[in-house]
């Protein structure tokens, strides 16, 4: 059973170390870099002496990144108009493009160019491994002069008397299971900063504190999520047509439940494939990881790779919620960016633009309030004025009904609300559709669902949990706290067994939850912590709101290389 609170026992020093900066930015995804690299460049324009420091949780920059990813260069060309020069790894330009609807597990249908979507077409955009591109990012912010410190996961927030956030606390190393400080523990730093931009990507820790603390979502529609899985394979010579696109919806999943796939053949005969199931699904019973299993089984997707080897593997929330789910994006000391706020395009499929994009936002703002000196308690709430001025919130503006018009219509009533929509309107519809009700409300009771049978994995295209979870490289030391804490350690046996067959053995992907027999017959419920790739599928999914993710020791988790 899974502690519920999370408390050091025993003698342990908590005096931490300070350090201080101008600013702090924790998360070394696209947003927390931009943000990094454009503080520099304004910095200098300004002749401002500006220090800033990047926390990554993650063991290296790019080891918790999972994205597609179709990039557009859009806020590249505007951070560094020579990333060509520079090198930038964007793989190769988008050369061909396809859309399919999968109408059963062995037919299928190609979409007419004039019939897809305009935000799904991808001209002008480029093939890449995100993890590749931050680490190139996390370069360039070291060239112009930032901290990048990998390793490191911010755990808590610093406030003054105010109220107003002043920093961030990282976590303590070498504490013991029992939550004893071990005899090489320390206890954490203290980042003490005039202000923290917040870009730990999707369901971020301190970004959902800072929520809860300030109101954020006041007034806003609930966040939407999907789970998002990731693989590379290298594929054989005549099966292999750099800078094709294939994106997909319908099989497996059936018209009310938001999904689909895509196939993207990058460089060097690898071959990115990945499935997205939204966590707004119904049955308790569908299990995503095996949805992703199936849809590889599909002759289109099958024959492509039954000739390859898989080398990569990894999962992650995508939040998909659009204009509508964005929390207010300032609060006192502070700003969310990226997917911490929830910036991803859901009708482009694409997020990496609109992350880069708040990040230079973010540095402009901050800039612009330390050079006339307003560091001293003033909330940045230019922030939101700045978006809402940008191209980004046109963009956002532009697909605001793509996740509301699915949810309300279903998959194939909500792909022609896109089409009218963006085809014919230019996507400046009239309506404006709300989705007020979260992810984790939508499961219907056991006795109302049916069952799904899934297949055992053939081991050439569909895999076990425990073969992927490998893949992921993940990294946790056995003997530190648990970092998934139950608020009732009783509620998942004593509520969700009998009402939803407890469905965390299926929402979470690397089997971190089971429901095991006991002495004397008695149902446990197990929680393998170490498997866990930090996906926060079960924060969001489960029923009851039982289960909180907290950041483990830092370095911990999936090592991802190009993912």
């Amino acid at each position: 059973m899974a502690p519920s609170r999370r408390e050091p026992q025993g003698s342990f020093d908590l005096i931490r170390e300070s350090l201080d900066f101008d600013v702090v930015i924790v998360g070394a995804g696209p947003a927390g870099l931009s943000a990094a690299c454009r503080l520099r460049q304004l910095s200098a324009e300004k002749s401002l002496e500006l220090s800033i420091a990047v926390v990554e949780k993650g063991a290296e920059v790019g080891s918790h990144i999972v994205s597609g990813a179709v990039i557009d260069p859009r806020a590249l060309d505007e951070l560094f108009p020579d990333w060509r020069e520079r090198g930038a790894p964007l793989g190769p330009a988008v050369a061909s493009d396809r859309f399919a609807w999968l109408r059963s597990e062995t037919g299928s249908v190609d979409l007419p160019a004039w019939l897809v979507p305009r935000p799904l077409r991808n001209s002008g955009c480029y093939i890449a491994s995100l993890g590749r591109l931050c680490r190139w990012l996390a370069d360039q912010a070291e060239a112009l002069g930032c901290d990048v410190l990998t390793g490191f996961a911010a755990t808590e927030l610093l406030l003054d008397e105010a109220g107003r956030v002043t920093g961030v606390t990282t976590g303590a190393r070498g504490i013991g299971a029992d939550g004893r400080a071990g005899p090489e523990s320390d206890p954490g730093y203290e980042l003490r900063a005039r202000y923290v931009l917040l870009a730990e990507g999707c369901r971020g820790h301190l970004g959902q504190e800072v929520e809860r603390r300030f109101g954020l979502r006041q007034g806003r529609d609930p966040q939407h999520y999907g789970i998002g899985f990731k693989e590379v394979w290298n594929v054989a010579n005549e099966h292999y047509r750099p800078g094709h696109v294939d994106h997909t919806l319908g099989w497996p999943l059936d018209n009310r439940t938001e999904g689909g796939g895509f196939v993207y053949h990058a460089e060097d005969n690898r071959v990115y494939v990945g499935f997205v199931v939204a966590l707004g699904y119904r049955n308790p019973y569908l299990d995503p990881y095996q949805e992703f299993q199936r849809f590889k089984q599909h002759p289109r997707v099958r024959t492509l790779l039954e000739s390859g080897r898989r080398i990569g593997f990894g999962a992650r929330a995508v939040n998909k919620g659009g204009i509508g789910s964005l929390p207010k994006l300032s609060f006192p000391g502070g700003l969310l960016i990226g997917c911490d706020a929830g910036f991803l395009n859901g009708a482009r499929i694409k997020g990496t633009h609109t992350a880069m994009k708040s990040g230079l936002l973010a540095a402009e703002t901050i800039a612009a309030a330390l050079a006339e000196g307003a560091a001293g308690g003033r909330e940045p709430a230019a922030f939101d004025a700045a978006f809402r001025g940008s191209w980004l919130c046109e963009e956002l503006e532009r697909a605001r009904n793509f996740s509301a018009g699915i949810a309300r219509l279903g998959v194939l009533g909500g792909g022609v609300l896109a089409f009218i929509e963006h085809n014919l309107l230019g996507g400046r519809s009239p309506l404006r559709l709300r989705h007020r009700l979260p992810d984790h409300a939508t499961l219907v009771p056991r006795g109302r669902a049916e069952p799904t049978r899934y297949g055992r994995p053939d081991g050439i295209v569909s895999f076990d949990r425990l073969s992927s979870i490998h893949l992921a490289s993940i990294e946790h030391d056995e003997d530190q706290p648990c970092h998934l804490l139950l608020g009732d350690p009783e509620l998942p046996l004593a509520v969700n067994l009998p009402a939803y067959d407890e469905p965390a053995q299926r929402y979470c992907p690397a089997a971190v939850y089971e429901i095991v027999d006991g002495e004397g017959g008695e149902k446990r419920f197990r929680i393998n912590a170490g498997n866990c790739i930090h996906c926060k599928a079960c924060e969001i999914k489960d029923p009851a709101q039982n289960i909180r993710w907290v950041p483990p020791e830092g370095g911990s988790g999936p090592r991802y290389a190009d993912l």
